[in-house]
């Protein structure tokens, strides 16, 4: 992970939830900066950092945020939805068969065939060539037995899983806002 002093790309702004945590760690949550000057305006966040840079208008001039916290606090305890990301993310993006980060799909633990349904319940992360060892078949029938028993994840656990893969680089202004809940080593 590389920190960029000067600003990345586009200029997004960190986006923290009321009580300053991150609304998503994966991906991150990042709004562009247009969209973070529509919000200021709205009076919808409060600016907690800014960037160097300034955009102005013939009787306006502002710095550019680089890290906002909404006003009003959105819970996340929600149910996750579920989307083929929140799977891979649940299941650390690796094939719960093989292990292997790579050709990814998903798999239905009992088959479509066999009456399994398309749920959190039945469904698990596996690459193209272990979906295809096991094909229609059952665990038992193929000797193929997910690593982990497919279940619905709550938004606190992908948070969780989310900051195992940060993004390939970060702003320091976002620093002490993506990690200061995560536990200090003794």
């Amino acid at each position: 992970m590389q920190v960029l002093t000067r600003p990345p790309s586009g200029m997004p702004a960190l986006v923290l939830n009321a009580d300053y945590r991150p609304l998503s760690y994966y991906p991150l949550s990042l709004w562009p900066w247009q969209e973070v000057i529509k919000a200021v305006f709205l009076d919808r966040v409060d600016v907690v950092s800014t960037y160097d840079h300034v955009v102005h208008s013939p009787s306006f001039e502002m710095k550019l945020p680089s890290v906002v916290s909404l006003k009003q606090y959105v819970p996340q305890e929600r149910p996750p939805a579920f989307t083929r990301f929140n799977l891979f993310l649940r299941d650390s993006f690796s094939c719960q068969y093989c292990g292997s980060p790579d050709e990814l799909t998903f798999d239905h633990v009992i088959p479509r065939s066999q009456g399994g349904r398309t749920t959190w319940e039945n469904i698990v992360t596996a690459c193209a060539p272990c979906n295809l060892t096991k094909g229609g078949r059952t665990p038992r029938e193929a000797g193929m037995h997910p690593f982990h028993t497919a279940r619905r994840p709550s938004m606190h656990e992908l948070q969780d899983r989310g900051r195992r893969f940060p993004p390939g680089h970060l702003h320091e202004s976002w620093l002490d806002y993506l990690y200061w809940d995560i536990e200090l080593e003794s």
